[in-house]
């Protein structure tokens, strides 16, 4: 069984959350994409992230109608700060040896993942579906050899042209009172107009 795993904030989802999960589920032959909230991203440590529930909701509006994406809330429910190797390694434990994962990132989280918590743990547990990022150049896998080795072997490159949409874009038209309906499905604008998000 081939899983996608598509981890990230979702504050909030957008169109181009949602591509990446179909265009990986086509190209990479997966039976279904699960969608990871996280709970507190490490890396987003600075900046306040709109409460889990919320985005959770959102995710939810986002992906009904889709028979091929679910959404797991094991990092909302784990305490402390979300790690996606933790997440691998838990996702490994339930779904079992038989099962192929494949983490869906874009190019710029390729190049930080020798940032990342245990980098070669992460990449002997699952592939690297990684995806073009617009403004991002594409990783030199030989560069991240000699931090991370045997990823190499790890990545596999879906070459899809990249949406330029980005959640703090969003965010920010938002608070500026810009429209976003060309950026998130309807549903999402909808809740994030009644719930009053990022004003």
């Amino acid at each position: 069984m081939k899983i996608g795993v598509l981890g990230g904030t979702f504050d909030p989802v957008h169109l181009g959350h949602l591509m990446i999960a179909e265009e990986g589920r086509r190209r990479l032959g997966l039976e279904r994409v699960l969608f990871i909230p996280a709970g507190q991203p490490w890396l987003k440590a600075d900046r306040g992230i709109t409460p889990a529930d919320h985005r959770l909701k959102m995710l939810k509006l986002a992906i009904a109608g889709s028979p091929y994406f679910e959404i797991s809330t094991i990092e909302v429910d784990r305490p402390g700060p979300s790690y996606a190797v933790d997440t691998m390694v838990a996702l490994r434990q339930k779904l079992g040896k038989k099962a192929e994962l494949s983490f869906l990132m874009g190019w710029d989280s390729l190049d930080e993942l020798p940032l990342w918590k245990e980098p070669g743990k992460l990449v002997q547990l699952c592939h690297i579906g990684a995806f073009p990022r617009a403004g991002y150049e594409k990783p030199d896998l030989s560069i991240l050899e000699k931090s991370i080795p045997g990823i190499s072997l790890r990545v596999l490159w879906v070459e899809v042209t990249p949406a330029d949409i980005s959640a703090s874009d969003i965010r920010d038209r938002v608070a500026e009172g810009l429209p976003i309906v060309h950026l998130v499905p309807e549903s999402v604008a909808r809740y994030i107009e009644e719930h009053k998000l990022y004003r």
